[in-house]
Protein backbone atom coordinates (compact mmCIF):
# COMPACT_ATOMS: atom_id res chain seq x y z
CA UNK A 1 0.00 0.00 0.00
CA UNK A 2 2.73 2.17 0.14
CA UNK A 3 4.02 1.51 -2.40
CA UNK A 4 1.07 2.30 -4.53
CA UNK A 5 1.06 5.46 -2.23
CA UNK A 6 4.64 6.73 -3.35
CA UNK A 7 3.77 5.96 -7.09
CA UNK A 8 0.62 8.32 -6.94
CA UNK A 9 2.49 10.94 -5.30
CA UNK A 10 4.85 10.80 -7.92
CA UNK A 11 2.71 11.25 -10.69
CA UNK A 12 2.85 14.75 -12.84
CA UNK A 13 -0.06 16.89 -12.31
CA UNK A 14 -3.16 16.16 -14.05
CA UNK A 15 -3.10 18.18 -17.49
CA UNK A 16 -6.59 18.45 -19.56
CA UNK A 17 -6.41 20.62 -22.99
CA UNK A 18 -7.98 23.76 -22.55
CA UNK A 19 -10.42 22.80 -24.80
CA UNK A 20 -11.50 19.99 -23.43
CA UNK A 21 -12.35 21.95 -20.34
CA UNK A 22 -14.48 23.94 -22.52
CA UNK A 23 -16.51 20.79 -23.72
CA UNK A 24 -17.10 19.46 -19.98
CA UNK A 25 -18.75 22.51 -19.35
CA UNK A 26 -21.04 22.36 -22.49
CA UNK A 27 -21.79 19.02 -21.46
CA UNK A 28 -22.42 19.75 -18.41
CA UNK A 29 -24.72 22.86 -20.07
CA UNK A 30 -26.58 20.16 -22.08
CA UNK A 31 -27.03 17.89 -19.34
CA UNK A 32 -28.59 20.76 -17.18
CA UNK A 33 -31.00 21.98 -19.49
CA UNK A 34 -32.52 18.26 -20.14
CA UNK A 35 -32.09 18.10 -16.51
CA UNK A 36 -34.60 21.38 -15.35
CA UNK A 37 -37.19 20.69 -18.57
CA UNK A 38 -37.46 17.68 -16.85
CA UNK A 39 -38.20 18.90 -13.29
CA UNK A 40 -40.48 21.99 -14.04
CA UNK A 41 -41.62 21.52 -16.86
CA UNK A 42 -42.19 17.81 -17.13
CA UNK A 43 -42.80 16.73 -13.55
CA UNK A 44 -39.51 14.56 -13.26
CA UNK A 45 -41.45 12.34 -15.63
CA UNK A 46 -38.73 11.24 -17.80
CA UNK A 47 -36.39 9.12 -15.62
CA UNK A 48 -33.35 9.11 -18.09
CA UNK A 49 -33.05 12.57 -18.24
CA UNK A 50 -32.74 12.79 -14.30
CA UNK A 51 -30.32 10.11 -13.99
CA UNK A 52 -28.03 12.04 -16.94
CA UNK A 53 -28.31 15.21 -14.86
CA UNK A 54 -26.86 14.04 -11.74
CA UNK A 55 -23.54 14.43 -14.05
CA UNK A 56 -23.73 18.15 -14.17
CA UNK A 57 -22.97 19.13 -10.51
CA UNK A 58 -19.95 16.90 -10.55
CA UNK A 59 -18.75 18.02 -13.86
CA UNK A 60 -18.81 21.89 -13.28
CA UNK A 61 -17.78 21.71 -9.87
CA UNK A 62 -14.41 19.36 -11.15
CA UNK A 63 -14.02 22.40 -13.98
CA UNK A 64 -14.04 25.38 -11.10
CA UNK A 65 -11.24 23.21 -9.26
CA UNK A 66 -9.21 22.33 -12.17
CA UNK A 67 -8.93 25.17 -13.12
CA UNK A 68 -8.40 27.54 -9.87
CA UNK A 69 -5.98 24.60 -9.07
CA UNK A 70 -3.88 26.45 -11.81
CA UNK A 71 -0.29 27.71 -10.98
CA UNK A 72 -0.34 31.40 -10.32
CA UNK A 73 -4.37 30.79 -9.48
CA UNK A 74 -3.97 32.81 -6.20
CA UNK A 75 -1.62 36.03 -7.48
CA UNK A 76 -3.32 36.29 -11.12
CA UNK A 77 -7.16 36.74 -8.64
CA UNK A 78 -8.92 34.15 -10.30
CA UNK A 79 -10.14 33.32 -6.80
CA UNK A 80 -11.92 36.63 -6.38
CA UNK A 81 -12.99 37.24 -9.85
CA UNK A 82 -14.77 33.75 -9.79
CA UNK A 83 -16.19 34.56 -6.26
CA UNK A 84 -17.27 38.05 -7.38
CA UNK A 85 -19.03 36.50 -10.49
CA UNK A 86 -20.91 33.10 -8.55
CA UNK A 87 -22.19 35.77 -6.56
CA UNK A 88 -23.52 38.02 -8.84
CA UNK A 89 -25.12 35.68 -10.76
CA UNK A 90 -26.18 33.67 -8.61
CA UNK A 91 -28.00 36.76 -6.70
CA UNK A 92 -29.61 37.05 -10.42
CA UNK A 93 -31.21 33.66 -10.50
CA UNK A 94 -32.54 33.36 -7.42
CA UNK A 95 -35.70 34.86 -8.56
CA UNK A 96 -36.67 32.75 -10.80
CA UNK A 97 -35.02 30.07 -8.61
CA UNK A 98 -37.44 30.74 -6.20
CA UNK A 99 -39.98 31.05 -7.89
CA UNK A 100 -39.91 27.39 -9.95
CA UNK A 101 -40.50 26.56 -6.01
CA UNK A 102 -39.82 22.51 -4.70
CA UNK A 103 -37.98 24.36 -2.45
CA UNK A 104 -37.57 23.95 1.31
CA UNK A 105 -39.47 26.81 2.97
CA UNK A 106 -39.49 28.45 0.22
CA UNK A 107 -35.95 29.47 -0.28
CA UNK A 108 -33.80 26.55 1.18
CA UNK A 109 -31.13 24.94 -0.38
CA UNK A 110 -29.48 28.05 -2.47
CA UNK A 111 -28.55 27.29 -5.81
CA UNK A 112 -25.84 25.63 -7.57
CA UNK A 113 -23.98 29.26 -7.97
CA UNK A 114 -23.82 29.28 -4.68
CA UNK A 115 -22.30 26.08 -3.86
CA UNK A 116 -19.62 27.52 -5.97
CA UNK A 117 -19.14 29.73 -4.21
CA UNK A 118 -18.51 28.58 -1.37
CA UNK A 119 -16.22 26.20 -3.04
CA UNK A 120 -14.21 28.61 -3.79
CA UNK A 121 -14.32 30.68 -1.13
CA UNK A 122 -13.28 27.29 1.30
CA UNK A 123 -10.10 26.78 -1.63
CA UNK A 124 -9.24 30.13 -1.54
CA UNK A 125 -8.93 30.27 2.39
CA UNK A 126 -7.20 26.28 2.25
CA UNK A 127 -4.65 28.32 -0.11
CA UNK A 128 -3.28 30.70 2.51
CA UNK A 129 -1.84 27.98 3.68
CA UNK A 130 -1.92 29.06 7.78
CA UNK A 131 -3.69 27.36 10.40
CA UNK A 132 -6.23 30.25 10.54
CA UNK A 133 -6.62 29.69 6.75
CA UNK A 134 -7.44 26.09 7.51
CA UNK A 135 -9.98 26.89 10.15
CA UNK A 136 -11.90 29.64 8.50
CA UNK A 137 -11.45 27.21 5.69
CA UNK A 138 -13.92 24.65 7.67
CA UNK A 139 -15.91 26.71 9.27
CA UNK A 140 -17.24 28.23 5.18
CA UNK A 141 -17.10 24.56 4.55
CA UNK A 142 -19.51 23.51 7.39
CA UNK A 143 -21.82 26.55 7.79
CA UNK A 144 -21.85 27.20 3.82
CA UNK A 145 -22.74 23.03 3.07
CA UNK A 146 -25.66 23.35 4.89
CA UNK A 147 -27.11 26.54 3.00
CA UNK A 148 -26.29 25.35 -1.00
CA UNK A 149 -27.34 22.52 -2.95
CA UNK A 150 -25.83 19.19 -2.88
CA UNK A 151 -24.60 20.06 0.41
CA UNK A 152 -21.46 19.08 1.98
CA UNK A 153 -20.77 16.40 -1.02
CA UNK A 154 -20.21 18.63 -3.22
CA UNK A 155 -18.14 20.59 -1.47
CA UNK A 156 -16.09 17.82 -0.76
CA UNK A 157 -15.42 16.43 -4.23
CA UNK A 158 -14.28 20.27 -4.95
CA UNK A 159 -11.81 20.00 -2.56
CA UNK A 160 -10.80 16.49 -3.58
CA UNK A 161 -10.20 17.53 -7.08
CA UNK A 162 -8.30 20.60 -6.07
CA UNK A 163 -5.86 18.52 -3.82
CA UNK A 164 -5.39 16.04 -6.78
CA UNK A 165 -4.56 18.51 -9.31
CA UNK A 166 -2.06 20.27 -7.08
CA UNK A 167 -0.75 17.28 -5.87
CA UNK A 168 -1.76 13.41 -6.45
CA UNK A 169 -2.38 11.46 -3.35
CA UNK A 170 -4.12 8.21 -2.39
CA UNK A 171 -6.30 10.13 0.20
CA UNK A 172 -7.49 12.65 -2.37
CA UNK A 173 -8.60 10.02 -5.18
CA UNK A 174 -10.01 8.65 -2.06
CA UNK A 175 -11.79 11.51 -0.71
CA UNK A 176 -13.55 12.51 -4.56
CA UNK A 177 -14.63 9.03 -4.74
CA UNK A 178 -16.47 8.52 -1.54
CA UNK A 179 -17.72 12.24 -1.77
CA UNK A 180 -19.04 11.90 -5.67
CA UNK A 181 -20.84 8.42 -4.28
CA UNK A 182 -22.45 10.23 -0.94
CA UNK A 183 -24.42 12.33 -3.38
CA UNK A 184 -26.18 8.89 -4.13
CA UNK A 185 -27.93 9.88 -0.67
CA UNK A 186 -29.03 13.56 -2.22
CA UNK A 187 -30.00 11.90 -5.76
CA UNK A 188 -31.46 8.96 -5.20
CA UNK A 189 -29.25 7.01 -6.90
CA UNK A 190 -25.29 6.63 -8.00
CA UNK A 191 -25.48 8.34 -11.29
CA UNK A 192 -23.08 11.12 -10.60
CA UNK A 193 -20.49 8.43 -10.66
CA UNK A 194 -20.29 7.99 -14.19
CA UNK A 195 -18.88 11.39 -14.27
CA UNK A 196 -15.55 10.22 -13.14
CA UNK A 197 -15.52 7.66 -16.25
CA UNK A 198 -16.31 10.69 -17.93
CA UNK A 199 -12.96 12.77 -16.08
CA UNK A 200 -10.67 9.71 -16.23
CA UNK A 201 -10.80 9.90 -20.33
CA UNK A 202 -10.43 13.63 -20.27
CA UNK A 203 -7.00 13.70 -20.01
CA UNK A 204 -6.43 11.81 -23.30
CA UNK A 205 -8.46 13.94 -25.35
CA UNK A 206 -7.55 17.04 -27.05
CA UNK A 207 -10.96 19.09 -27.95
CA UNK A 208 -10.83 21.98 -30.20
CA UNK A 209 -13.52 23.87 -28.12
CA UNK A 210 -13.12 27.94 -27.66
CA UNK A 211 -13.55 29.60 -24.41
CA UNK A 212 -16.82 31.69 -23.88
CA UNK A 213 -15.75 33.72 -20.93
CA UNK A 214 -18.68 35.08 -19.35
CA UNK A 215 -20.98 32.73 -20.97
CA UNK A 216 -21.79 30.10 -18.43
CA UNK A 217 -22.05 32.67 -15.58
CA UNK A 218 -24.81 34.09 -17.70
CA UNK A 219 -26.95 31.31 -18.91
CA UNK A 220 -27.96 29.89 -15.58
CA UNK A 221 -30.32 33.00 -14.76
CA UNK A 222 -31.48 32.95 -18.25
CA UNK A 223 -31.98 30.01 -18.66
CA UNK A 224 -34.20 29.61 -15.38
CA UNK A 225 -35.78 32.78 -16.18
CA UNK A 226 -37.36 31.04 -19.48
CA UNK A 227 -38.29 27.97 -18.26
CA UNK A 228 -40.01 30.24 -15.72
CA UNK A 229 -41.69 31.97 -18.11
CA UNK A 230 -42.72 29.36 -20.10
CA UNK A 231 -44.41 27.68 -17.35
CA UNK A 232 -46.90 30.03 -16.55
CA UNK A 233 -48.95 29.82 -19.45
CA UNK A 234 -48.50 25.86 -19.95
CA UNK A 235 -49.86 25.70 -16.33
CA UNK A 236 -52.72 28.25 -16.94
CA UNK A 237 -53.37 26.13 -19.64
CA UNK A 238 -53.43 23.48 -17.67
CA UNK A 239 -50.57 21.23 -19.12
CA UNK A 240 -48.36 21.30 -15.66
CA UNK A 241 -49.99 19.92 -12.48
CA UNK A 242 -48.38 21.33 -9.87
CA UNK A 243 -49.62 20.84 -5.98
Amino acid sequence: MNQIAARIASWPRPEIANGTIEALKWLALVLMIGDHINKYLLNDTVAWLYDAGRLTMPLFVFVLAYNLARPGALESGAYRRTMIRLAVFGALASPAFLALGGLVNGWWPLNILFTLFVLTATLRLLEMGRPQGYLAAGLAFALGGSLVEFWWPALAFGVAIWIYTKQPSVPALILAFVSCAALGYINGNQWALASILILLVAPFVALPCPRLRWFFYAFYPAHLTLIWLARIPLRQAGYLFFT
